[in-house]
């Protein structure tokens, strides 16, 4: 059988590499939103390092029913999820209260599930369903006032919003399934199994999520300039 900290190393390979693939990418993309794609290298860098000492047996602890909880991988999600909620929202120009509020709610449902991984008995169970209202209040926030905001601005950065948006969020809804499935949950996963499958989604997500915000925003901003040197190109009409 494979060790878990097998999965852990490969996950840290990939998180490694992949952030590697998106400091290129952004080298050779235009430069005029590096405040948000230095966001996406910090979450490359985040998992990278919590992936790390993972696999170094280091980050965990006991919850009360004696399950080993891995906290350094909620404390990578704790930090690198609300990166992702403000790309979201910094990408069409939100930086107000919608911005806050959903990356702030956003890290809450971290915690929650932390907390409720510990906990036993129905606290447990009452944890993780505050934390799964925490999270459909993210998704309302995302879906509702910053699209709108997308929706009014440019159409092809609201393709690629919209695009990373339904990308994330469906990724992110598996994590609540492995949560219920996985020793925090029920116990029906193992923790090999759980390493190997929440390795796995967390690299797709975080460096998926990155290499397409990256790709998506250099074809909207080549498209943005065709168009823009199409026009200036035009014949004058006026005489």
């Amino acid at each position: 059988m494979t060790d878990i900290t097998t999965w852990f190393t490969l996950g840290t390979l990939g998180m490694i590499g992949g952030t590697l693939a998106m400091g290129y990418a952004m080298w050779r993309a235009p430069g005029e939103r590096a405040r948000e794609d230095w966001l996406l290298i910090g979450v490359g860098v985040t998992a990278a390092v919590a992936y790390a000492l993972l696999s170094a047996e280091i980050g965990t602890l006991q919850a009360m029913d004696g399950h080993t909880i891995y906290a350094v991988r909620y404390l990578d999600w704790l930090l690198t999820t609300p990166m992702h909620v403000a790309y979201l929202a910094l990408l069409v120009g939100v930086t107000g209260r919608y911005l806050w509020e959903a990356a702030g709610v956003q890290a809450l449902t971290i915690v929650l599930g932390l907390a409720g991984a510990y906990a036993v008995g129905p606290l447990k169970w009452i944890l993780f369903a505050a934390g799964g209202l925490a999270f459909v209040r993210v998704l309302y926030l995302l879906y509702g006032p910053i699209t709108d905001v997308a929706r009014a601005g440019d159409e092809d950065v609201a393709g690629v919003h919209r695009t990373l948006l339904n990308f994330i969020a469906v990724l992110w809804l598996i994590y609540p399934i492995i949560w219920v499935l996985a020793q925090s949950g029920i116990g029906i996963l193992d923790l090999e199994t759980q390493a190997l499958v929440v390795t796995y989604i967390d690299v797709v997500a975080k460096i998926g999520f990155g290499l397409i915000a990256l790709n998506g925003r250099a074809v909207a901003s080549l498209i943005g300039g065709d168009e823009s040197d199409a026009v200036a190109g035009e014949p004058s009409t006026t005489d």
